[in-house]
C-alpha cells in the first residue's frame, strides 16, 4: 500500500489588486504593518508653512502628539491677542501678553524646520524611517529643502525679533505709564 506523499503548504500570496474573496476575509494571515516613510523635505516644508498649527508635528508623530496639540492651542491664543489689539486698541494689556505667543510659535515652527532640514540623511533615516536604508531618497537634502532652511531661517529671526520688540516695548510703556500717575 503506497501513501501519498503530505504536500508543502505554500504560503498564500495577496493580490492587493483584486477585492478580497470570502475565504480570504477569514484567513489567519497577518500581513506586517510597514509604516510610510517620512520625507525629510516635505517635514521641512510643514514645519515652515503650517507649523505653528501643529501639522508638521502631526505628520511626523501622528495625531497623538501633544507638542502639536500645544503649537494649535499656542496658535489660536496668538490670533486672539492679534485680533484684540486690532478691536481694542494697543493699550490692551492682554493683547501684550497674547500676542507674542503667535510670533514665539511662528519662530519654534521655524527652529523645527532647521533641526530637520540640517540633519544627515542617516540620521533621519535611522530615526524617522528604522527600515529604510541609510541613504534611502526620503532623508536626502535637495534644493527645496535648502530653500526652505533659506526662508526658515529669515520667517523664524523676524518672528522672533517682532514678538520680543512688541511685547518689551509694551511693557516698557506701561511701566512708563505707571510711574506718570
Amino acid at each position: 500500500m503506497t501513501t501519498r506523499p503530505a504536500l508543502a503548504e505554500k504560503p498564500e500570496i495577496i493580490d492587493r489588486q483584486t477585492p478580497a474573496s470570502p475565504s480570504r476575509l477569514f484567513s489567519p494571515a497577518i500581513e506586517p504593518i510597514i509604516p510610510p516613510m517620512k520625507n525629510k523635505t516635505l517635514a521641512t516644508w510643514l514645519s515652515l508653512v503650517l507649523g505653528p498649527l501643529g501639522l508638521n508635528r502631526f505628520y511626523m508623530y501622528g495625531l497623538k502628539d501633544a507638542w502639536g496639540w500645544v503649537m494649535v492651542v499656542m496658535t489660536f491664543l496668538g490670533l486672539y491677542g492679534f485680533e484684540r489689539a486690532e478691536t481694542m486698541g494697543l493699550d490692551d494689556p492682554l493683547s501684550w501678553c497674547l500676542l507674542p505667543i503667535l510670533g514665539l510659535t511662528i519662530a519654534a515652527s521655524a527652529l523645527h524646520a532647521l533641526a530637520w532640514g540640517l540633519m544627515s540623511a542617516e540620521h533621519w533615516n535611522q530615526r524617522y524611517n528604522p527600515d529604510a536604508d541609510p541613504q534611502a531618497s526620503a532623508g536626502l537634502t535637495n534644493w527645496f529643502t535648502i530653500i526652505a532652511l533659506v526662508l526658515s531661517m529669515m520667517v523664524g529671526t523676524t518672528a522672533m525679533l517682532s514678538s520680543l520688540a512688541y511685547g518689551f516695548q509694551r511693557y516698557f510703556e506701561s511701566q512708563i505709564t505707571e510711574t506718570d500717575r
